[in-house]
């Protein structure tokens, strides 16, 4: 992996959230790839649990400033940063007061999923994508993880198709058993249709369920891995009908040399 550029991005990150398989990943994929000498950007919300002082989160003012259109809304962004004490890996935070400051990741203290959470993945997905764009970052490899970053997929391939910097990057997507009950805002449709996205790529979104944003983030990748030792099987037998390559699920003592094996045979 050497000089090579993997951008993660993340609905969680260990050590900012507590450990999951997502959260943990998300550390040891990029650690794995950093210690095989290569290059990492590590992405996540700013949610309101995280603790700034604790964390040393600061704002980044020259990435900060700009304004991301979702749903013909102007939505401020704001860029945080921290470095993970001893790995000297930074995180990104993504920030916007109106959509991640609550207290929950992605529902209330009744465990009810968010209204807007299709707002806030539109967001993140854009806000990740400008804020490489102002860096001039071209990654090889974008590594998606959790459903809250799904977008991201579709708006490197349809929104920013045209967009140099992403020319020649390679999407991975990893799928975990992290579902949620029912579905996310019927209107989110409409939303991406806001962003002039062509119907053919976003119509399995009319029911915007954990299944259905996760089909469309791998339609639009290189790759898929299985980041969970079940999924469901409408999953499953989506993923074996798929014409890309795929990471069966490895435990955490095989993580680091299968991803860097996963990369540099199948996805470079």
């Amino acid at each position: 992996m050497k000089d090579k550029r993997v951008l993660y991005v993340s609905s969680e990150v260990m050590p900012y959230l507590p450990e999951t398989e997502i959260s943990s990943t998300s550390f040891f994929a990029p650690k794995a790839v950093k210690d095989n000498k290569g290059e990492i950007r590590i992405f996540m919300p700013r949610y309101g649990v995280i603790n700034e002082r604790r964390h040393q989160l600061h704002e980044v003012i020259r990435l900060s400033g700009m304004n991301l259109v979702v749903n013909d809304m102007d939505m401020p962004l704001v860029i945080k940063v921290a470095s993970i004490p001893q790995e000297r890996m930074q995180v990104y935070f993504i920030e916007n007061e109106e959509y991640f400051n609550r207290k929950g990741t992605y529902a209330d203290e009744e465990e009810k999923l968010f209204e807007d959470n299709d707002e806030r993945a539109i967001f993140f997905a854009k806000g990740v994508i400008e804020t490489i764009k102002k860096l001039n970052w071209a990654p090889d490899i974008i590594h998606v993880h959790g459903w809250l970053a799904s977008l991201l997929p579709l708006y490197i391939k349809e929104f920013y198709k045209n967009e140099p910097l992403f020319e020649n990057s390679k999407i991975v997507t990893s799928v975990y058993n992290t579902s949620f009950e029912g579905t996310l805002n019927k209107e989110m449709i409409d939303k991406l249709r806001f962003d002039e996205m062509a119907d053919d790529k976003i119509n399995g979104l009319e029911v915007p369920n954990y299944d259905n944003l996760m089909r469309v983030a791998m339609e639009n990748s290189d790759g898929v891995v299985l980041g969970s030792e079940e999924i469901s099987e409408e999953l499953k037998n989506f993923v074996e009908d798929l014409d890309v390559p795929v990471l069966n699920y490895v435990n955490s003592e095989e993580l680091s040399a299968a991803y860097i094996d996963f990369y540099e045979g199948k996805i470079l």
